[in-house]
């Protein structure tokens, strides 16, 4: 098999998407989630400092993130780990959710 054939190979079995193409976006979406991160960590310190009390609705879609992107890789892998840590980031993002509720009810600060 020559240098060619290979190359119509790999593109064939990527869906004719290049492998820079995909590491392009593997490497955007891993920054986009480090932002999304420290941008929750922000508005929780300045809502925390200015108002009093924190919006756990920040910290339900920002857990709510991590349980999909490891719920998608245990369904893509199959590794044991990928559902374990997907199941704490789903636990964690609904006691989010609950306690975002709370505060919606006033129930809590």
């Amino acid at each position: 098999m020559n240098k060619e054939e290979l190359l119509k190979k790999a593109q064939a079995e990527n869906n004719g998407k290049d492998y820079a193409d995909i590491e392009a976006q593997k490497s955007g979406t891993r920054a986009a989630y480090f932002i999304a991160v420290f941008l929750v960590i922000i508005v929780d310190l300045v809502n925390g400092f200015v108002l009093g009390y924190v919006n756990r609705g920040m910290d339900f879609v920002l857990f709510t993130m991590a349980f999909v992107a490891f719920l998608t890789k245990y369904i893509k892998l199959r590794k044991r780990h990928e559902l374990i840590v997907a199941i704490w980031w789903g636990l964690l993002a609904l006691m989010m959710l609950v306690l975002w509720i709370l505060q919606l009810c006033r129930v809590i600060a």
